[in-house]
């Protein structure tokens, strides 16, 4: 089989090759091309379907945003954050400045994380899409999230604190504080804390 190039419709971007053709657009659209062209060798790579939220545009993204990461439309990352593979960070959630959101970390819709700040592994932010009323979680500055740990919608976490690892927060946290547990409960000052245990390496966040 074959295609002509001149056919193809202009919603439909096209890239030929010697002996290729590359069509990018939408897949019921060139599912007919293909079948109208009697093509029978081809491979078919879906970004989304019947997709509501785009993905960001991370041309103008100041920040090392790493292969696998899930970033959408209407999100804002600071300058020098690092977004790890496999994160996924939802529409109108707000990255800091050097903040780092490890693999797999989910953050969900309209939550704010300050800057100098790490998120977990596989740490869930809660998000608030709908309503629209309903309180974001915001996370202050320098502050660290441990892998797995659990924010509900709603909560405050205040500046320089830090949750342990597998936590379920349930309640707002002041800042300088560490919580830890499921539900979270206050054990103890940040400033208890080793300084290189909360610390941050500032070579990563250079691009």
């Amino acid at each position: 089989g074959k295609v002509n190039p001149k056919k193809i419709p202009r919603d439909v971007k096209y890239f030929t090759g010697k002996d290729s053709l590359v069509l990018v657009g939408d897949w019921n659209v060139i599912s007919d091309i293909l079948n109208e062209g009697e093509i029978e060798d081809f491979f078919v790579e879906i970004r989304g379907r019947y997709s509501a939220l785009p993905l960001l545009d991370l041309r103008k993204v100041e920040a090392r945003v790493e292969p696998g990461a899930i970033i959408r439309d209407g999100a804002k990352i600071g300058k020098d954050a690092i977004i790890m593979m496999g994160a996924v960070i939802n529409i109108g959630a707000e990255i800091g400045e050097r903040t780092m959101v490890d693999m797999n970390a989910v953050i969900g819709a309209r939550a704010v994380i300050g800057n100098d700040s790490h998120i977990g592994a596989g740490a869930v932010i809660a998000g608030v899409l709908e309503p629209p009323g309903s309180k974001p979680v915001r996370i202050g500055d320098n502050c660290l999230i441990g892998a797995n740990a659990v924010i509900l919608e709603g909560i405050d976490i205040g500046d320089n604190s830090i949750v342990g690892a597998g936590s379920v927060v349930i309640d707002s946290i002041p800042a300088g504080k560490v919580a830890v547990g499921a539900p979270a409960k206050i054990v103890k000052d940040a400033s208890e804390v080793a300084k290189e245990k909360k610390s941050i390496l500032k070579e990563l966040r250079n691009r």
